[in-house]
């Protein structure tokens, strides 16, 4: 039964990835609002049905990568280490996803990534997506901090600065991607960089909320 669940949880994985290959493919040929579910559908030999099963909207098929993520900084502060800031879990949090190369932080070696970030460049419901992303970002992170320290208001001040930081960052890495920078010249800066950031909120923030 096991073996069966783990067989059908990969083949839906590999589902989910043909979807998003042939759309972000056929999107960046023809231009987003040229190109209908139904085409994606049948380029991806799946259903029209399934497409939307899985992501909801045509937006949704393209920005999925990303959306997976915004819950990453709430995360980084929910699990923190104790007697460790917000600012040091998210600065910890953010080095790791450089080493690894994360492409949710703007660096991948994948070129249909390149052609997502053209893609929102060029298609405002995209952008606005974009958008309610940092929204969703920032309101969880304030949950999160606001749930320890009962003060909604500077807990809003702080997560979006720490957000404001944090995109900075990854704008950065994306501009720098399609410029053609080398991926290890782009990390290597980008880690440098978090610390020169992350550092001035954490001047700004002065350890909230009870760091060390």
């Amino acid at each position: 039964m096991t073996e069966e669940l783990g067989l059908r949880a990969r083949k839906k994985r590999q589902t989910a990835a043909r979807i998003w290959q042939v759309a972000v493919d056929l999107c960046a040929e023809r231009g987003f609002d040229h190109v209908s579910v139904a085409e994606i559908a049948e380029a991806a030999e799946v259903s029209k049905m399934t497409v939307f099963n899985y992501y909801g909207t045509k937006e949704g098929v393209i920005v999925s990568p990303m959306e997976e993520h915004v819950g990453d900084p709430a995360r980084a502060v929910r699990e923190r280490q104790p007697g460790e800031s917000a600012v040091a879990a998210m600065r910890r949090q953010f080095l790791e996803q450089v080493a690894v190369r994360d492409p949710s932080i703007g660096l991948s070696g994948d070129p249909r990534a390149l052609k997502v970030r053209q893609l929102i460049s060029e298609t405002p419901t995209l952008s606005l997506r974009m958008v309610s992303f940092h929204m969703r970002s920032v309101q969880l992170l304030a949950d999160a901090l606001a749930e320890e320290t009962d003060d909604t208001l500077l807990a809003r001040v702080a997560a979006a600065q720490l957000i404001g930081a944090r995109n900075a960052l990854i704008v950065e890495n994306h501009q720098r991607t399609l410029a053609g920078d080398p991926l290890d010249e782009i990390a290597k800066d980008c880690a440098e960089s978090a610390e020169r950031v992350f550092g001035q909120v954490e001047q700004g923030l002065q350890g909230y909320p009870g760091g060390n």
